[in-house]
C-alpha cells in the first residue's frame, strides 16, 4: 500500500503544460551542464540485460527484477534496475580514456519500489561513469566531483527560475555542500533513525553529502544498504538537498568511487556474496581487466520534482499509482500524469 503525503495548501507552481515545457528544459540544461562539468558523452544503453551476465544492479539483493524469457536465443532477460554494472564495461568496450566518460538515459521497472511521494515502479535518470586513476581513488576527488554534479544542478536551476520566475516562490538550491560519514550522523544522532538522521542534517544545511554507505555501523547495522559490486562502501554517498515542499531530506544522486578488485573481494565475503564471483562481470573485475571508475545516477524525475517543488513525483512522470493515491492527489489537487 503506497504512502502519500498531502502539503498543507499545496498548489503546483506551474500548469500542467509549464510543467511539461519546463521538464523539456530542465532535462536539456542539466545534461549539457554535466557533460560539461564531468567530461561525459552520451551513448546508446540496454534496457535489459541477460540473466547471467552479472551485469544487472542488485540493489539491496532482494528486489527481483522483471524478467522474461527470448523465443529465439533460448536466454533470460532482465529489466534494468540501473546500469551501475554495465558502464563499467562499456566503458572498455568503448575505448574511452582516462579523465572522460559516458552518460547515458536509463529507464528501468522496480517492480518491488514502495510507493510513495517519492518512489515510483519507474525509475529514470542519467546514468553516468568516467575513468580515473588509481591516485584518484580518495575522499578528496570523490568530493571534487559532488560539488561539480552540485553546482550543475545549481546553475540549472538558476536558469529555470528565470525561464519561470512563478518558481522563485521556493528558495534556490543551496551550492555549498556539507559533507559527513555515515558514522559521524549516527554518533551526532544516536537515538534517530538513518532516515530521521538524514532530514536532520540536511534541516540545517540544505546540501548534504552523506559518506560510506553500505558497511555495518558501530551499532552493528548499515546507515542503507548498498549492493557489494560496484561502490567501494568506503568511497561513495548519497546527493541529498532540503525539499521545502515536502519538508524532508531528499535525495538527488547515489554515486561512488567504484570497487577495484581488492574491495569488490572484500565486500562480497562481507555481504556473503561470493557466489557472484563466477559471473562474467565479476571475473573482469577480479582480473582486472575493466578499469578503474566513479560513477553514479542523477534521478531526472526527482530533479524535475525538486526545482519544480513538485509535491509527488507522479507530476513529473507517468507511471502506475494504487486507488488509494490517485484518489487523494486528485482530491488535494495534485494532477498524476
Amino acid at each position: 500500500m503506497s504512502k502519500v503525503f498531502i502539503p498543507a495548501g499545496y498548489k503546483p507552481a506551474l500548469s500542467l503544460y509549464d510543467t511539461q515545457k519546463a521538464i523539456g528544459l530542465i532535462k536539456r540544461l542539466f545534461e549539457d551542464m554535466l557533460c560539461g562539468a564531468l567530461n561525459l558523452r552520451r551513448v546508446s544503453s540496454p534496457l535489459f540485460v541477460t540473466s547471467d551476465s552479472g551485469l544487472n544492479d542488485n540493489l539491496n539483493g532482494v528486489e527481483r527484477p522483471v524478467w522474461f524469457d527470448i523465443k529465439d536465443t533460448g536466454s533470460n532477460a532482465e529489466v534494468v534496475h540501473s546500469l551501475a554494472k554495465w558502464k563499467r564495461q562499456a566503458l572498455r568496450d568503448y575505448g574511452f580514456s582516462t579523465d572522460t566518460g559516458l552518460y547515458a538515459d536509463m529507464n528501468a521497472i522496480r517492480r518491488d519500489e514502495e510507493l510513495d511521494n517519492l518512489h515510483s515502479i519507474y525509475v529514470d535518470q542519467w546514468d553516468w561513469e568516467k575513468i580515473i586513476t588509481a591516485e584518484d581513488r580518495t575522499k578528496e576527488y570523490l568530493k571534487e566531483v559532488v560539488d561539480r554534479i552540485v553546482g550543475a544542478i545549481c546553475d540549472t536551476d538558476q536558469t529555470l527560475r528565470v525561464m519561470f520566475p512563478q518558481l522563485q516562490v521556493r528558495p534556490a538550491i543551496t551550492r555549498q555542500v556539507t559533507y559527513i560519514t555515515t558514522q559521524e550522523l549516527e554518533d551526532r544522532y544516536p537515538g534517530l533513525t538513518p532516515k530521521e538522521r538524514e532530514n536532520a542534517i540536511t534541516r540545517e544545511h540544505k546540501t548534504v553529502f552523506i559518506m560510506e554507505i553500505g558497511g555495518k555501523l558501530k551499532s552493528g547495522k548499515p546507515h542503507d544498504g548498498r549492493a557489494p559490486d560496484y561502490d567501494d562502501w568506503q568511497l561513495n554517498g548519497d546527493i541529498l538537498f532540503w525539499n521545502e515542499t515536502l519538508q524532508q531530506a531528499f535525495e538527488i544522486s547515489s554515486m561512488g568511487i567504484r570497487v577495484s578488485p581488492e574491495s569488490l573481494d572484500r565486500q562480497l565475503t562481507l555481504a556473503g556474496c561470493d557466489d557472484r564471483r563466477q559471473l562474467p562481470f565479476h571475473q573482469a573485475l577480479l582480473n582486472h581487466e575493466l578499469p578503474l571508475t566513479i560513477g553514479g545516477g542523477v534521478g531526472q524525475s526527482r530533479l524535475c520534482m525538486l526545482l519544480l517543488g513538485s509535491a509527488h513525483i507522479g507530476e513529473v512522470q507517468s507511471s502506475i499509482w494504487d486507488e488509494k493515491t490517485l484518489k487523494l492527489c486528485k482530491e488535494a489537487g495534485i494532477p498524476i500524469l
